[in-house]
């Protein structure tokens, strides 16, 4: 489809430090050693029937209960499951950090509102790390709280150059390295109006006492504009794609949603592997763009959805660019088991689900959308935050079945 933003399939992250690794071939992918010596692994998912399933009601609920305050959530802000099975979820609201066991019933909490060791202003993220360790983050300025699962406070980590706003992306690796992102370009006035550049997300690694080490990235993030219906409001192209970072255990992931293609660095910040796979019939139409526009004013006219206002204009006006292509992905999230799972861009009308990709980048299984927000993948379970019509927030636990 011609528009007038430029086509973003041609948008690649670039790494800025040194890479090296090697991998073992995969016998069943076709598979190429590239100039970095990172092995590149191909698949074609759409011609695969393989299935992960989760299970239609959850083994586990957190959070519907009215009554009890340890059992109420205002605004999940992150959560994770620990080894011995229990669950742990940070509450923006309340500033607490609470610890559930594995049947829902609540442990112990740790945290509140206020500014000292062990306290928040703006509880924003968690994150689970070796042993267990909870790493909170806290803004402004951005740092973390760290805690054992026994409720003990550990120490504050603020990282050094000072992030004033939040880490964008990423997470803590078990070696106690954080990775880190943030946005260049991002601000008033920093911005061009006419679509013309896009910002940069920066992707960062700190030491465990939070000092910067160096730059792992610089990936091509979304580029914003503004339209004459809203001048005071930016926005960006219809169906752009942007950056997406995420780090866990010994593993560091980054893409860019425009490319079906994820980078796979080992704790040591090399690029040990690239996943690529085909996306077939990823171009934009006018249709697409028609039925994207009748829906989202068929949502904005539902009684929950508050009044018509001057940024929904601007959402939909004419002069709002359009990409040329679908991105292929809106989130890349490592599991626990070491599998990457890529949520597929939902186009017009479709729910597309996640696709899974094993440690060693073999595609491993489709699955369906997930009934709410993922936090956690685990082998045989996913952890994500459900949303009642009324806006409820729970933690909910699903069992994950994979195929043999």
């Amino acid at each position: 489809m011609t528009t007038p933003n430029r086509s973003l399939g041609s948008l690649i992250l670039t790494l800025v430090l040194p890479l090296s690794a090697c991998a073992q071939q995969a016998p069943s992918e076709t598979v190429a050693i590239d100039s970095s010596s990172a092995q590149i692994v191909t698949s074609a998912p759409a011609s695969s029937e393989a299935t992960c399933t989760f299970s239609e009601e959850p083994v586990l609920v957190i959070g519907d209960d009215e009554e009890d305050d340890n059992q109420w959530f205002s605004s999940i802000r992150g959560m994770g499951r620990l080894s011995d099975g229990s669950v742990v979820a940070v509450d923006r609201t309340s500033a607490e950090v609470r610890i559930y066991d594995a049947s829902g019933r609540h442990l112990r909490s740790m945290g509140q509102r206020g500014k000292g060791p062990g306290e928040f202003s703006n509880p924003f993220i968690l994150w689970v790390a070796a042993g267990d360790t909870l790493w909170v983050g806290d803004y402004r300025p951005w740092r973390y709280n760290v805690f054992t699962a026994q409720g003990e406070f550990v120490r504050t980590v603020g990282l050094k150059p000072t992030y004033i706003n939040s880490s964008r992306a990423g997470g803590v690796l078990d070696n106690g390295y954080t990775v880190n992102a943030k946005e260049e370009g991002a601000g008033v006035g920093m911005r061009t109006p006419d679509f013309g550049a896009p910002d940069t997300m920066i992707v960062e690694f700190h030491d465990p006492d939070g000092n910067l080490v160096g730059n792992l990235a610089r990936i091509p993030h979304v580029t914003y504009g503004k339209v004459s219906e809203a001048e005071g409001f930016s926005l960006f192209p219809l169906f752009e794609g942007a950056a997406e970072v995420d780090a866990l255990g010994s593993t560091i992931v980054l893409a860019h949603g425009s490319k079906p293609e994820v980078q796979v660095l080992d704790d040591e910040f090399n690029l040990r592997m690239i996943i690529r796979w085909s996306e077939p019939d990823r171009e934009v139409t006018r249709a697409d763009v028609r039925a994207w526009r009748e829906d989202y004013r068929e949502r904005r006219s539902q009684p929950s959805s508050s009044e018509w206002n001057q940024y929904d204009d601007a959402r939909m006006s004419p002069e709002r660019p359009v990409a040329d292509v679908f991105p292929a992905m809106s989130s890349v999230k490592i599991g626990r088991d070491g599998r990457i799972w890529i949520r597929q861009y939902d186009r017009p009308r479709e729910d597309r689900g996640w696709l899974a990709f094993g440690a060693d980048g073999k595609f491993a299984c489709h699955m369906a959308q997930l009934p709410g927000d993922v936090w956690e993948f685990g082998a045989d379970y996913v952890l994500l935050v459900h949303r009642s019509e009324l806006g409820v927030q729970t933690v909910r636990m699903h069992s994950l079945t994979s195929p043999s």
